[in-house]
């Protein structure tokens, strides 16, 4: 553990930050004299600017979300007893919309498939043998459903139709009251959840979209909202506030030369909220800083110059490992770790001005076909390589990682099945080894960060042997994903980041290949 988690904790609601004092204790003076905290936990839209207020005005009701989602709880209540033969809870929408319902499920244990990708492969496991007849599929989506979620609501009723139970039955919706779903639901004879207007995306955890999956499988949502009842009362305060405490050390962490933010699981639970937490920084700040969600302490690119490192935990006193090295440390209840990312995100965006609730770019999709041939191929493994790159694939990675500037990082996507071809995850490490420059590992589509200056990309695309017909139109599954990565290609070009495409024709063979290659690629 680092020296600097020795100096004082924020304490409250059984979540502590320590460290963030020697990062951020500067920032937090200037947020307090300029009455931050108590404007923030008050909702002023006017905290980041003239013209983020129209934003803000619209999108703050995350602050106050775990209030009106107790009323939830009641028809929570009761539609779980009534489906209760429904076990396999099934969430299916962009990941904009289903990324904090899965970390919200995966923290508190309870098992929720989450459809988040045209790939065939998980589409076809969460088909298989007796399970259509046993799910129930939480469709979440703020207005209406993207090409991908309305693939998986077709594949579901077409597999409904073929057992003959009732279709309606199966499906709950949850998204923003007058939406076009909300009306789509009411032709499906759906249960519509209402969602709190306005707060989506990452911001929405304590909400319809963050809870209603995890209580569907029974998990003890109500206890999450009191966990962040609990910290309310902190968040207008100037001292023992540990949200406004990370939100200065995130805010100041720039100016100390340190804009990459490692999140580190530091062993004692919780421990894919790193990802959430992410993709909440990634919102609210704009490309300022950028999150790495690292896997363990000692990963590549968790700790070194430029890095602040952040260990997330569970409660206080459940065992952090001596051995876990961090300049802050965030550990207490989910509940509290969801109010407090939030309110501490929004918190940096005041002190980096940016506009923290700026719509994120929609995620392209591109129906022109695949035009040239590959420059290269090894193996398993089809090389596209930019015009100025070499053509082979040891060639073509070192470019890319000789490429990166003092500034830059590298975006590695994969277009894969993260359950069958989970190893491919593994690249983070290996390239960030061999970079020395911060690596960031996603499963496609990209959707966040086509605006970022200062990424170059790797995206990696798999060959389909068992695609799925998408019932009612035209295209196949596998035809979805790849105009999706086509459409990210396109965009990325547009931007004019550098882009390197590896395609594995066949995909065990191809991940083992490219880890091989990776881990003797040096700079």
């Amino acid at each position: 553990m680092s020296d600097l988690l020795a100096g004082r904790a924020d304490m409250a609601a059984g979540l502590a930050v320590r460290g963030a004092d020697a990062v951020g204790a500067a920032a937090r003076a200037t947020l307090v004299s300029h009455d931050v905290p108590a404007r923030l936990a008050a909702a002023d839209p006017a905290l980041w600017g003239p013209a983020a207020e129209p934003a803000a005005l619209a999108r703050l009701g995350w602050l106050h979300a775990h209030r009106h989602s107790r009323d939830l709880l009641p028809q929570l209540a009761e539609l779980a007893a009534e489906l209760d033969d429904l076990d396999h809870v099934v969430l299916a929408g962009d990941r904009g919309d289903t990324l904090a319902a899965e970390v919200v499920a995966e923290c508190l244990g309870r098992p929720v498939t989450v459809l988040d990708t045209a790939d065939p492969g998980p589409v076809r496991a969460a088909l298989g043998g007796d399970r259509p007849a046993r799910t129930l599929l939480v469709l979440a989506a703020r207005r209406g459903l993207d090409r991908t979620t309305d693939a998986h609501l077709r594949a579901y009723r077409q597999a409904w139709a073929d057992e003959g139970p009732d279709a309606a039955r199966h499906v709950v919706v949850v998204t923003e009251p007058g939406s076009e779903l909300a009306a789509r639901a009411d032709e499906l004879g759906a249960v519509v959840i209402p969602a709190e207007p306005g707060a989506s995306g990452p911001w929405a955890a304590l909400t319809a979209f963050g809870l209603v999956p995890a209580a569907l499988a029974g998990a003890p949502v109500a206890e999450v909202l009191d966990e962040a009842e609990a910290l309310t009362g902190a968040l207008d305060r100037d001292r023992d506030n540990p949200a406004l405490a990370l939100g200065a050390a995130l805010g100041a962490a720039p100016g100390e030369g340190r804009d990459t933010i490692a999140l580190v699981p530091d062993g004692t639970g919780l421990d894919g909220l790193g990802r959430w937490a992410g993709a909440l920084l990634a919102d609210a700040t704009a490309g300022r800083l950028l999150p790495v969600v690292a896997e363990s302490p000692d990963s590549p690119g968790a700790t070194g110059p430029g890095v602040l490192t952040v260990g997330l935990g569970g409660a206080l006193g459940a065992g952090v490992g001596p051995g876990v090295a961090a300049d802050v440390a965030v550990n207490g209840p989910l509940g509290a770790h969801l109010l407090t990312w939030a309110y501490a995100a929004a918190t940096a965006a005041v002190t980096l001005r940016t506009d923290p609730f700026a719509a994120p770019a929609a995620a392209p999709v591109d129906d022109e076909p695949e035009s040239g041939p590959p420059s290269s191929v090894e193996g398993a493994i089809e090389v596209y390589a930019p015009s100025d790159a070499p053509a082979d694939l040891t060639g073509a990675l070192r470019r890319l990682l000789d490429g990166l500037g003092e500034r830059e990082h590298l975006v590695v996507t994969a277009y894969l099945d993260r359950h069958a071809d989970a190893a491919v995850a593994g690249l983070r490490q290996l390239l960030a080894r061999a970079a020395g420059r911060p690596v960031t590992f996603g499963w496609g589509p990209h959707r966040p960060q086509h605006t970022d200056p200062h990424g170059r990309h790797l995206q990696i695309t798999g060959a389909v042997t068992d695609d799925l017909a998408v019932p009612g139109r035209p295209y196949t599954f596998a035809q979805l994903q790849a105009a999706q990565a086509a459409g990210d290609r396109r965009a990325l070009a547009r931007r004019e980041r550098p882009v390197l495409r590896l395609h594995l024709t066949e995909r065990a063979a191809g991940v083992a290949q490219l880890l091989d290659t990776a881990g003797r690629t040096r700079t």
